[in-house]
């Protein structure tokens, strides 16, 4: 459950649950510098700088060993410590870990432990053979669902082991990203306005709180007041309080912010609004031509009905906020809060369709300025950047979100880009998602999605990667 906070106590849980991220501004100055794109040669395709080993990188990439298969740099070991159709790990529990990994937040736990809240994007349609895995659904007839696990790091090896695993929500749909909160919980996101007319008991298309505290499986509550739409992401500002939301619905889609009538409680109401760059009504950002760092003077229009029972052209929150002047965005996907300011990537938008880096910053409570951070020219400079975490150190960790071969990719402060993981088999390539650090920077936790489907064969798994961090950007 979530706890009323001022705003004195608001920023010291900000300290306490914001990780690295308060500390690692700089790097972002790194997408920045990524504009500065040249062709290596006559007739090359762009592509971003390289960073080599001593320079940011952490040299060429190695078979991870243990049958695993993926390449990481030498010196870093690999582990996977949960996979999807496995028993889990809680003594006494007979389920097994659902498919389709995707966001995840990692929390400290009073016993120095790591909390991890991971999401399970399952996309059935309804199905008299399938059932909710948990035991108290927010709708029986939808299969999306979020797992917890507890892992204990090794203090000499950095080596993590899950202690404990267990159903955390139920009774969702098609749980995607979302975010971790500064007062201590996971904030999952449907990414899906399904609802009674496709078979549903319920209307869908919601936020629901997990508490990083808990430890069993929550009663879910849907977060009504905070939109319903094709939810992605969630960023909360350190400043303000705000809940920033994206919205994945095509190049259709808006950026939004969550007024909480209660700081730290989002059950208790508040304001949806959604972003307007000033002076230019319904200002259309999605085919590119959006000069990159030049602040656009920006403010807030209201969503008068964010829970529409029917969601059609006019009535849909997206369409609300275009009406009133909003901003139409490509594909928002992965939402983080640093330097002051919240950044967003539009995971198709652009010229090229690749993907662009977006960056709201708040001058005021009302107001404040938005900004082109990055436009990929290219998939060879950058594909379809999908879920971003900030390391201690102040890299960047990209989810790539492309076709064929799948990357981790790290980006340093000066805006070179690295190979952090590569996928060495085509059974292996489907998404990467969730990536976090653990709170104290050792272990890069992530997931490899695997099948969407409740029965599909592809076993997405939750891998835990550590070594000499301290030798490059991240």
């Amino acid at each position: 459950m979530s706890t009323p906070l001022d705003r004195r106590n608001f920023l010291r849980h900000t300290a306490r649950y914001a990780g690295g991220a308060l500390i690692a501004a700089p790097s972002l100055a790194g997408l920045a510098a990524c504009n500065d794109v040249d062709p290596l040669a006559p007739g090359d395709r762009p592509a971003l700088a390289r960073a080599r080993r001593g320079a940011g990188g952490y040299g060429p990439l190695v078979p991870a060993g243990n049958g695993l298969p993926y390449s990481i740099p030498a010196g870093f070991t690999l582990r996977e410590i949960s996979r999807a159709g496995d028993p889990l790990r809680r003594p006494g529990a007979t389920g097994r870990v659902p498919n389709a990994h995707d966001g995840m937040a990692a929390f400290p736990m009073a016993n120095g432990n790591v909390r991890l809240i991971r999401n399970h994007e399952i996309r059935d349609a309804v199905s008299p053979s399938l059932a909710p895995i948990g035991s108290r659904p927010w709708d029986a007839r939808a299969y999306g669902r979020c797992t917890s696990l507890e892992a204990r790091v090794d203090p000499g090896t950095g080596e993590p082991t899950v202690v404990d695993e267990f159903v955390s929500i139920s009774g969702t749909c098609v749980n995607c990203a979302g975010g971790p909160t500064p007062w201590g919980s996971w904030l999952t996101c449907e990414e899906t306005v399904e609802g009674v007319a496709q078979g549903r008991e319920r209307n869908h298309g919601y936020v629901f709180e997990i508490p990083a505290s808990a430890t069993e499986e929550v009663t879910p509550v849907s977060l009504n007041a905070m939109g319903r739409f094709v939810h992605e992401a969630t960023a909360v500002d350190r400043t303000y309080g705000h809940v920033y939301e994206t919205e994945d619905a095509g190049n259709s889609s808006g950026f939004y912010r969550f007024i909480p009538a209660v700081l730290g409680d989002l059950r208790q109401g508040g304001t949806l609004q959604m972003l307007a760059v000033d002076g230019r009504p319904a200002f259309n950002t999605t085919a590119g031509g959006v000069p990159p760092l030049v602040p656009l003077p920006a403010s807030w229009v209201t969503i008068d009905n964010p829970d529409p029972a029917v969601i059609s052209s006019t009535t849909s929150c997206v369409a609300q906020g275009l009406a009133k002047g909003g901003t139409r965005f490509a594909r928002l996907e992965g939402c983080w809060w640093g330097d002051d300011s919240v950044y967003f990537n539009a995971t198709s938008g652009g010229a090229a369709g690749a993907g662009q880096v977006w960056q709201y910053r708040p001058l005021s409570a009302n107001a404040g300025q938005l900004m082109l951070v990055f436009e990929s020219p290219s998939r060879e400079v950058l594909d379809s950047p999908d879920n971003i975490c900030v390391s201690p150190r102040g890299g960047l960790v990209i989810c790539e979100d492309g076709g064929g071969q799948q990357f981790l990719r790290g980006l340093t402060r000066q805006g070179q880009i690295f190979d952090l993981l590569r996928t060495e088999s085509a059974a292996a390539a489907t998404e990467f998602a969730g990536a976090c650090f653990s709170p104290d920077g050792r272990v890069l936790f992530f997931n490899q999605q695997g099948s969407t489907a409740t029965n599909g064969t592809v076993r997405g798994a939750t891998f835990a990667l550590w070594g000499p961090w301290e030798a490059g950007a991240l």
